[in-house]
C-alpha cells in the first residue's frame, strides 16, 4: 500500500526559457538550474525539470524555494498535477514506448 495517496502527492514542473546569449546569461542558466538538482528535481526534457512532493502544503514550499531561485531575465512556468496524473503520460524514445519516471522512495521520519 502506498505511503502517500496518488490524488494528494504531486509533481511540480519548472519548465523555463532562459537566455544564454553571453557569458553573464550563460552563469545565470547554469545557476538556475543547478539550484533546481540541489532542490531535487530532475531532468525530463532540456529545459523540463520535475520534483516529486507528497503534498499541496510541500508543492507550496517548493514553488517559494523556486522563486528565490530565478534568474533576472527569461521566463520560468511552475505547474502541479497530481502522482496519478503524471503515471498517465506517455513516453517515447524514438517509436518505442518507456514507463514514466518512478516515484521516488518516501522517507519515514519518527
Amino acid at each position: 500500500m502506498p505511503l502517500f495517496s496518488q490524488y494528494r502527492a504531486m509533481w511540480l514542473f519548472a519548465m523555463f526559457d532562459l537566455p544564454a546569449s553571453d557569458r553573464e546569461s550563460r552563469r545565470e542558466y547554469t545557476r538556475f538550474r543547478k539550484a533546481l538538482l540541489k532542490q531535487g528535481f530532475t531532468m525530463l526534457q532540456y529545459s523540463v525539470y520535475a520534483r516529486h512532493v507528497p503534498s499541496e502544503e510541500a508543492d507550496q514550499a517548493y514553488r517559494m524555494r523556486v522563486q528565490h531561485s530565478l534568474p533576472a531575465d527569461g521566463q520560468v512556468r511552475l505547474m502541479s498535477i497530481t502522482d496519478r496524473q503524471f503515471a498517465k503520460m506517455d513516453v517515447f524514445l524514438g517509436k518505442k514506448r518507456k514507463e514514466p519516471e518512478p516515484v521516488p522512495m518516501q522517507r519515514l521520519l519518527f
